[in-house]
């Protein structure tokens, strides 16, 4: 019996860059290249025709770049998850990316390790952050005072669902709970340890280690 393979979208304006991509996905037996795009309303074009299961999209390329194209493929098709891959490593960029709508953030220079792994993480419904990244928010929690332990056990497992980049209604699913019980459950999650954004969730997250 045949096994159905995840379906591939990636967009690069750099044709050794595209080429070194395609070659890691295409050595995957599970994994599947329907489209390459090298601008980004071509990415977006890919996306809208295909509908893949994950499209991995470069930051900085020509027409549009990655973040607007990330949130327009939210809007549109948000059942295909997305990786950034980017040559920054810095704090701003990955915000950006989660606030986007972005499931993985993989720096370039480690592409040949990471991207698969984001890939996989994605699809199945987490958010996968570069160690480079990662590696250097693993320090010091958001807040001094107040930490994980301060949290119930629905609050905590609300916002590490959250951090794992699922959406209001999935975790609703998840924990047989209302969507307005979601809500108020990550609001006073986030109110006691001061965290303002998605972003900022997720850093806490791997601060705590749940996202390793």
């Amino acid at each position: 019996m045949s096994i159905s393979k995840l379906r591939i979208v990636l967009a690069d304006d750099h044709p050794f860059i595209l080429f070194a991509l395609k070659q890691l996905v295409m050595a995957e037996p599970d994994l599947e290249l329907i489209g390459e795009a090298t601008t980004g309303l071509m990415a977006l074009s890919l996306v809208r025709s295909t509908t893949p299961d994950a499209a991995v999209i470069d930051v900085g390329m020509p027409e549009m770049n990655g973040i607007m194209l990330a949130r327009k493929i939210r809007e549109e098709r948000p059942s295909v998850k997305v990786v950034i891959l980017t040559a920054y490593e810095d704090e701003a960029h990955l915000k950006q990316a989660l606030a986007a709508g972005a499931s993985g953030f993989v720096v370039k220079r480690s592409a040949t390790t990471t991207l698969i792994p984001a890939i996989r993480a994605a699809i199945t419904g987490g958010t996968f952050v570069d160690p480079l990244v990662s590696r250097a928010f693993s320090g010091p929690k958001p807040t001094a005072t107040i930490g994980a332990d301060e949290l119930s056990q629905r609050e905590r497992e609300v916002l590490k669902l959250t951090a794992l980049g699922y959406a209001t209604k999935e975790i609703a699913d998840l924990m047989a709970i209302g969507g307005k019980s979601v809500e108020t459950y990550r609001t006073r999650a986030s109110a006691k340890l001061g965290l303002k954004s998605r972003a900022e969730i997720v850093r806490f997250a791997l601060a705590e280690g749940w996202l390793t």
